[in-house]
């Protein structure tokens, strides 16, 4: 092709095109870059009166985007305060500043990023029974653990009942069973035959049934 020959029309096109969309680009980040400048001076004002303002100590700003909080954090260092962002999506986002003198505490601090009001009194008084929850875990370690003690022996009480040397006498008398637990030796043997058991019995009967009166055992 010479110099003097014209590209095709689809050439021409497609040039056309691309630079039409280069003119675009270039308008948006010309008004971009405006747009962060305006933001700027903007953000420049409203710190500049905080400063000035001696009845402020914090100041909340509504929900920004990224560049916008990036923009403002700048500022706000410039201008030798102190700034934080807060909120669980990016959306919602917001910043708040502070004067150097007036920084948030780490309770404070907390509170906002769980979304809720900062209660200086609420928070004194919850310090002070954290303090005084502290102070009583610490004293009773000290103490060490309570040991309780009877205030006198069972046996010492109630010796004038079963002697103090009942209860041993009788632990000697006493031989384990297995089904009846612990009963006396002597209890426990019969040297009487069958017969003679038997016949007891027997007698027995005849009385209760005759209406008398049963002998006497010895």
């Amino acid at each position: 092709m010479s110099s003097m020959e014209k590209p095709p029309l689809g050439d021409q096109e497609t040039r056309r095109k691309a630079e039409e969309q280069a003119a675009r680009l270039k308008k948006l980040q010309e008004q971009e870059k405006q747009q962060k400048v305006e933001f700027r001076k903007r953000m420049e004002k409203e710190v500049s009166d905080f400063i000035q303002d001696s009845g402020q100590i914090k100041k909340k700003f509504q929900p920004m985007n990224k560049i916008e909080r990036s923009i403002l954090h700048d500022v706000v260092e410039v201008a030798g305060l102190t700034s934080f962002s807060f909120g669980e999506d990016d959306e919602c986002r917001y910043v708040m500043i502070f004067k150097k003198e007036f920084a948030p505490s780490d309770e404070e601090l907390e509170s906002y990023r769980r979304g809720e009001e900062w209660d200086p009194q609420k928070a004194e008084e919850k310090r002070k029974l954290k303090e005084l929850a502290q102070q009583q875990e610490e004293e009773a370690a000290q103490q060490g653990p309570v040991v309780v003690s009877p205030a006198s022996d069972y046996k010492d009480k109630y010796s004038h009942l079963i002697g103090k040397g009942a209860a041993k006498d009788a632990a000697h008398m006493l031989q384990a069973n297995k089904t009846y637990g612990c009963v006396p030796v002597a209890n426990k043997r019969d040297t009487r035959s069958i017969e003679e058991a038997m016949n007891e019995i027997r007698a027995k009967k005849r009385l209760r049934q005759s209406g008398e009166e049963l002998p006497p055992t010895s």
